[in-house]
């Protein structure tokens, strides 16, 4: 039976096809004005990665067909901590496959305990340590909420990188790959120390979080796991420090270096939209801008569905 329902499961989503949105021309020139307003637009030198632009996309998904609008949606960034959300959707793909369970155990090798600090210090859940036996669910729960390292770097190895990016490249997100783990080059697994970095843009993320939303990633139960998991976020200090309190915000965080990013799905009333924020700013300076535009684009969507 198990494998029936695997072999069912498998077929109703190998179909899976491309987001086919339409742009909202009006949408995009709002955005590109308030992103210009919170100091978010134009280039940005970041070393030597050289020059960078913000990436922001939003899908309405509140309308009878849902429409886009961006700001450079297809530039590419280093995601940081927001392609954990890519490895999650692999991971629940598997689980609803049948190849392991959420309660099945999983010891926590040496080369993989990398974090030395929460990276939400409010999190009382101790740091994963070599030899610790955890649950997959509780490395899915870490990897999404707290954005552990440790965690994300067991599930890419239980997920395995090509899977992951066989799943991106289903739906046309091809250039968003997941080439490496959280760790140092200098001890990445075989054949992945001179990869290129991951990267994504905001229009992958945007659709892939519209897909999620409405229950077109995959499966309804992979979507739903995934946005139960994203609407559990620790992280509240970008995007989400300037939407009402009411508004219910399912998303995944990222930060390091020069890149900091805030994507997700918002849910308020009759207002329902999927943001990618990508900016190549620093985390300090960004979180304040990101609240500027949490706050416009809220304002924006309400005043969309008031018309």
């Amino acid at each position: 039976m198990r494998l029936l329902a695997a072999a069912v499961i498998l077929a109703s989503t190998a179909s899976a096809q491309p987001l086919d949105l339409r742009e909202d021309p009006g949408l995009s020139d709002a955005l590109v004005g308030l992103t210009e307003a919170a100091g978010l637009g134009g280039s940005f030198d970041v070393g030597e990665d050289g020059t960078q632009v913000t990436s922001l996309v939003v899908v309405d998904l509140a309308g009878p067909e849902p429409v886009w609008g961006g700001v450079a949606p297809d530039a590419f960034l280093y995601p940081a901590s927001v392609y954990k959300m890519y490895v999650a959707a692999e991971v629940l793909r598997q689980v609803l496959e049948g190849r392991y369970d959420l309660d099945d155990p999983r010891v926590v090798t040496p080369h993989n305990a990398v974090d030395t600090a929460r990276e939400v210090l409010s999190d009382p859940r101790p740091l994963l340590a070599a030899g610790d036996t955890v649950t997959v669910g509780y490395l899915l729960d870490l990897m999404v909420t707290r954005s552990d390292n440790s965690a994300a770097n067991e599930l890419i190895d239980l997920a395995t990188r090509p899977a992951v990016d066989s799943l991106m490249h289903r739906y046309g997100w091809e250039g968003s790959e997941v080439t490496r783990k959280f760790l140092p080059r200098s001890v990445e697994d075989e054949g992945y120390a001179d990869v290129p970095s991951t990267m994504t843009s905001g229009r992958h993320a945007a659709e892939f979080l519209a897909l999620a939303a409405t229950d077109r990633l995959v499966h309804p139960w992979v979507s739903r796991r995934l946005v139960a998991l994203l609407t559990n976020q620790l992280d509240k200090t970008k995007l989400a420090a300037g939407l009402p309190r009411e508004a219910v915000y399912a998303h995944k965080t990222g930060w390091w270096s020069f890149w900091t990013h805030d994507v997700g799905v918002v849910r308020d009333g009759e207002v329902h939209y999927a943001i990618a924020l990508l900016t190549p700013v620093l985390e300090a300076e960004a979180r304040p801008r990101m609240a500027e535009v949490g706050a416009a684009v809220h304002a924006l969507m309400r005043a969309r569905g008031a018309r």
